[in-house]
């Protein structure tokens, strides 16, 4: 970790070329080039990225709250920032009128948070170890100070030495919290289940307080037996109370004596006249033939006499069953249904990918407009690309 042998800004470097800076700024919307280096990356990605699409100027995006930009434009146009005539810059007595405090975020994140009260201007400098063209202390925002306690929402204190202390009794307390935080949950788990078992001990306890009682005798459906010398035949009772069986189906038999009487009440009486044999092509009247004899039982209406497999197929109940027109319009049907969902799938990917981009540009500090913007310009540039 770098934060022992980081040293504290020298806010005549860091700070002094922001803030005079600040009054052209207010005016112009082209970005002054030699405030890019002293920026953070992302504040310097913000600033170079939605400077260049607008014709506002170019001081609102130092700011990440609106309001507070409004404040920090009406600061530069006014005269607290007049340039000194002979030096060429803001009177400023870096070692009495700027106060800092600092604050560790994490093992690589040292914030510093710069006020001037008499100018009503804040500067949050964070220090960058990886910056590509130089490392150090960079201007992450100018804003506005917050009344009447510019500190409040920074939370930092008066020393890089004391922000490391903090930093590490609370990244410590963490660790202690993590370790111990399984240990509790088991412990949890133990006294959980013990309770579970004295529960159950609970429950089956009260079977054994329950008094033992024999269940009373029931009387069976079936009739009394005679007793004595009177049970030497089967009663009239016990006749009736048999025979009910008689008249029931077992599940499982496919013989119903009712349906067989029904269909002989339909048979018509014998006729001597031979019964005409339709001729059947393919060989399928034998085949009609066999079964009327295996049945043996006449049919009331004739078999039909198209040739046709189609027919044939429709007198078949197995058969009787819904089926496409054609195979052709079912994989057209399937084929729409496919092209469909696969539209509306791209629709979906393209949707969240704007969500994203949006997201992240927020994130990046980009607003609405300036994102739309962006958009649009790409909408147009794809479409001349088209043309």
């Amino acid at each position: 970790m770098t934060a022992p042998t980081t040293k504290s800004p020298d806010l005549r470097e860091v700070v002094g070329p922001v803030l005079l800076s600040l009054p052209p700024a207010a005016i112009a919307t082209q970005v002054a080039e030699n405030i890019l280096p002293l920026l953070t990356p992302i504040l310097r990605q913000r600033v170079q990225l939605l400077a260049s699409s607008s014709t506002e100027p170019w001081i609102r995006l130092l700011c990440y709250d609106p309001a507070k930009a409004a404040r920090l434009a009406e600061i530069a146009k006014s005269d607290r920032l007049e340039a000194h005539p002979v030096s060429g810059e803001v009177e400023v007595d870096w070692d009495y009128d700027a106060e800092t405090q600092y604050r560790r975020l994490d093992e690589e994140t040292l914030q510093a948070l710069v006020v001037l009260k008499d100018m009503g201007l804040s500067f949050r400098l964070v220090y960058c170890s990886g910056d590509p063209t130089s490392q150090g202390w960079k201007v992450g925002e100018v804003g506005a100070t917050d009344t009447p306690s510019p500190f409040a929402s920074f939370d930092g204190v008066s020393s890089i030495a004391e922000a490391n202390r903090q930093f590490q009794e609370s990244h410590t307390k963490k660790n202690t919290s993590a370790a111990q935080a399984p240990r509790a949950s088991l412990q949890v788990a133990v006294d959980t289940i013990e309770n579970d078992d004295d529960d159950d001990d609970d429950y089956w306890a009260r079977y054994d307080a329950t008094p033992a009682r024999t269940p009373g005798a029931q009387r069976s459906p079936a009739p009394m037996s005679m007793p004595g010398g009177q049970n030497s035949g089967p009663t009239t009772d016990e006749d009736d109370y048999y025979a009910q069986y008689d008249s029931v189906q077992p599940a499982m038999d496919n013989h119903d004596p009712d349906e067989e009487a029904n269909l002989q009440e339909l048979t018509p009486p014998p006729s001597t006249l031979p019964r005409p044999i339709p001729q059947r092509q393919n060989g399928h009247g034998e085949e009609e033939i066999e079964v009327n004899e295996t049945n043996g039982a006449w049919t009331l209406a004739e078999p039909p006499k198209s040739p046709s497999l189609n027919s044939r197929a429709t007198d078949d109940p197995n058969l009787m069953h819904p089926r496409p027109e054609s195979s052709a319009s079912s994989n057209a049907s399937v084929e729409k249904l496919e092209a469909a969902a696969e539209n509306f799938g791209v629709q979906q990917h393209i949707s969240r990918s704007v969500k994203s981009l949006y997201m992240l540009g927020r994130a990046s500090g980009i607003e609405r407009e300036d994102f739309e913007r962006i958009v649009k310009r790409e909408l147009e540039l794809l479409k001349l690309m088209e043309d």
